[in-house]
């Protein structure tokens, strides 16, 4: 697993760091605090990012709190998930870090497929769940959202946080406008994602009509890891990213 990647060689000859160290601090007139060099680095990580999915076919991506422990109930159908999948070939990308990421690569691991992680960079550490075998760590939170939303033939949704629900309606927000084919997008947990739905429902078609009904189509509300399963089994492989 590379935690700490090496820097990439850039086109003309430019050498950019994949990680600056939490301990150097950069006066304002630093060139690493330019808006080129911010640029390139950027692009360096979407080359990578885009690169690094592509080793990689078959795959679901999971996303849900990263506060769970193994105990909660979320947390297991997460890794019984992550196990079922992996045992039919399909690999479990996570965005690396604890809670639900954890379960679904916990699972992967079990079920003895590919457990990977693309992971933030934090000033102080890299939360990497120890079940990423396979992991690559961004800077930048926006190219790191770009690839979890490129990066799978199917996309499961456990309860969580507001990243949770920014992950979801953009995804949703992506199929909706056409910017990528339609694709399961799974709700685990009638109880948590019903609150959504009913909002919806009541809210934006009824009261303020700022969706359409059929948007509603767009995602399947579950309750186990094996509803989750009968529906991504019968998806169909993702095209070239």
């Amino acid at each position: 697993m590379d935690k700490n990647p090496e820097s990439k060689n850039m086109p003309g000859g430019l050498n950019l760091p994949a990680k600056e160290l939490p301990h150097v601090k950069h006066s304002k007139d630093d060139w690493r605090n330019s808006a080129h060099w911010r640029v390139f680095r950027i692009m360096a990580e979407f080359v990578d990012g885009f690169q690094f999915l592509a080793d990689f076919k078959k795959t679901v991506t999971f996303f849900g709190s990263a506060r769970f422990k193994e105990d909660n109930r979320w947390y297991k159908e997460a890794q019984a998930l992550g196990g079922m999948l992996s045992k039919e070939g399909y690999a479990i990308v996570t965005g690396g870090g604890p809670g639900i990421m954890e379960a679904g690569n916990r699972g992967a691991l079990e079920g003895r497929g590919d457990s990977v992680g693309l992971n933030i960079q934090l000033p102080h550490e890299q939360r990497v769940n120890p079940f990423v075998k396979k992991a690559i760590g961004f800077h930048y939170f926006f190219t790191r959202k770009v690839m979890l939303s490129y990066s799978a033939q199917a996309y499961v949704y456990f309860p969580g946080g507001f990243g949770t629900l920014d992950e979801a309606f953009e995804l949703l927000t992506l199929i909706q406008t056409h910017k990528i084919d339609p694709m399961p997008v799974i709700l685990v947990g009638r109880g948590f994602w019903g609150h959504v739905d009913k909002l919806m429902r009541e809210q934006l078609i009824e009261e303020h009509q700022t969706i359409d009904p059929d948007d509603l189509d767009l995602y399947t509300i579950v309750d186990t890891a094996r509803e989750a399963f009968d529906i991504i089994e019968k998806s169909k492989p993702r095209g070239d990213l």
